[in-house]
C-alpha cells in the first residue's frame, strides 16, 4: 500500500486510557473515526459537520461505550464492523466488513484485517502507513487472552503472520495508552516487547503466560 497523506488526532479518555481517533484525508473533505471508545464532547470539536464512517476495532464494550452518541448526533455515518458481529451493534448504516476488504471512503482508502485473538471480531485498520490496532497489538506488548471469546493461538497467527509482516515503518496506533508511548513504529515495538520476539506459537505461549504472571505480582 502506498503512503496516504492523511492527518491523525487522538483522544484519550473512556474506562481505561482508551483511544478514539480521528482520521482526515489530506484536504480534510473526507474524516473517519476508529472506535466510540471517548465520550463525543471530548471529540466533537475536531469532527467536521459529516464525519462519514467509525471503524470499530472490537466490539468490547469500552471500545464502542460512546457509538450511540455517535449515531444520534451523525445519523448518516456508516458504522464499519466485523461482518460476524454486525447484528450486534444498534447502528443506523451498518458496514460489514472481512479480512483482506479494501474499502474506499472519500478520499481514504482502507485496508481490513480481521486479526482473532484478543476477541473473535477484532479488526485492525491499514490506512496509508497507519494500522490501528485496537486491542490485537499495543506499545510495548500484545493484547491479552484472559476473556470469552479470546484464544492465544489466534492471537499469535494475527500478530506474527499477519501484523509484523507488515514494513517495519508502519505506525501502530493501539487502542489503550498503555506503553511508554501513545505510537511506536513495527520496528521499534520488535526490540522493546518480548512478546513480539517469539521463536515460535509456543514460545509465544509461555512468553505471555510469564508476562501474566508477572502481572499477578502487583
Amino acid at each position: 500500500m502506498h503512503n496516504t497523506e492523511i492527518n491523525i488526532q487522538s483522544f484519550r479518555g473512556g474506562y481505561d486510557n482508551n483511544f478514539t481517533y480521528v482520521v482526515n484525508n489530506g484536504r480534510a473533505e473526507t474524516q473517519v473515526m476508529i472506535d466510540a471508545a471517548v465520550p463525543l464532547e471530548i471529540v466533537q470539536p475536531s469532527l467536521n459537520t459529516n464525519p462519514k464512517a467509525i471503524l470499530i476495532t472490537h466490539t468490547h464494550g469500552d471500545h464502542i461505550a460512546y457509538l450511540a452518541e455517535y449515531t444520534e448526533k451523525f445519523p448518516e455515518i456508516s458504522v464499519v464492523i466485523f461482518a460476524g458481529s454486525a447484528n450486534r451493534i444498534p447502528g443506523r448504516k451498518i458496514y460489514p466488513v472481512k479480512d483482506g476488504d479494501l474499502i474506499t471512503i472519500g478520499g481514504l482508502e482502507i485496508r481490513i484485517l480481521h486479526t482473532p485473538g484478543h476477541y473473535y471480531d477484532s479488526l485492525c485498520f491499514r490506512i496509508g502507513d497507519a494500522l490501528f490496532t485496537g486491542d490485537t497489538l499495543f506499545v510495548g506488548r500484545t493484547g491479552r487472552t484472559i476473556s470469552a471469546g479470546s484464544n492465544i493461538s489466534q492471537l499469535y497467527n494475527s500478530v506474527y503472520k499477519k501484523l509484523l509482516v507488515l514494513p517495519p515503518s508502519t505506525i501502530i496506533y493501539p487502542g489503550h495508552d498503555y506503553g511508554p508511548q501513545p505510537t511506536i513504529t513495527i520496528r521499534e515495538n520488535i526490540k522493546i516487547s518480548p512478546l513480539l520476539q517469539a521463536r515460535d506459537e509456543k514460545d509465544f505461549e509461555q512468553r505471555m503466560e510469564a508476562f501474566e504472571n508477572q502481572r499477578k505480582q502487583y
